[in-house]
């Protein structure tokens, strides 16, 4: 499989990066094919602009909304890095859906509103976590954030939320939480399965 994983963090010396680049480690070792968009590093602007909306359901997006659609056509797997912020995905990741994934190209609803344009890939969400795990799931938060990003904005098969909390911990929880990043990338599901 090629594997496109979206990393959203200002720091390339960051917990976030470090989880970005040991899941392809582990996608790599599973014999995948890895991508790298650098969110930060690369650029990207994430405000939805006029420009936006006049090339969308046209003959052409944009050039950076294409370089991304063509990332996301080479993909039989994405996976996003971002930190947990606000309890939400930063600005850049969402700025990143909001453009990327378009009407016409990505969805149309017009049919069956569950259905993607896109052909089916798997899709891994590891997001780093300062909280503790119990206190997201007494709290109702990893529920919330299973029904916004799992069911309502993501539309991959199998798609799976990985919160790595604690990652403001210890060194050692630290490198627990990089090493499930790896093995998420190692044992990685084929599209459908």
């Amino acid at each position: 499989m090629h594997v496109l994983t979206i990393l959203d963090h200002p720091n390339p010396d960051s917990f976030s990066a470090a989880v970005a680049r040991r899941f392809m480690d582990g996608a790599s070792a599973a014999g995948h094919t890895v991508e790298l968009a650098d969110l930060h590093a690369e650029g990207f602007d994430p405000r939805w602009s006029m420009d936006d909306i006049t090339a969308e359901g046209g003959p052409s997006p944009l050039a950076d909304i294409a370089k991304e659609q063509a990332r996301i056509a080479r993909a039989d797997a994405i996976c996003f890095v971002f930190p947990l912020f606000w309890w939400g995905m930063p600005a850049m990741t969402k700025g990143w859906v909001d453009r990327v994934f378009t009407w016409g190209w990505a969805y149309d609803q017009l049919e069956d509103p569950e259905k993607s344009l896109l052909r089916p890939r798997s899709g891994l969400l590891l997001v780093p976590a300062g909280a503790r795990s119990d206190e997201m799931a007494e709290r109702g938060y990893l529920e919330a954030l299973e029904t916004a990003w799992i069911k309502g904005t993501f539309g991959f098969s199998p798609r799976r939320l990985e919160l790595l909390c604690g990652a403001t911990g210890s060194a050692r929880r630290r490198q627990a939480l990089l090493e499930k990043s790896f093995e998420a990338g190692y044992a990685l599901a084929s599209p459908g399965a």
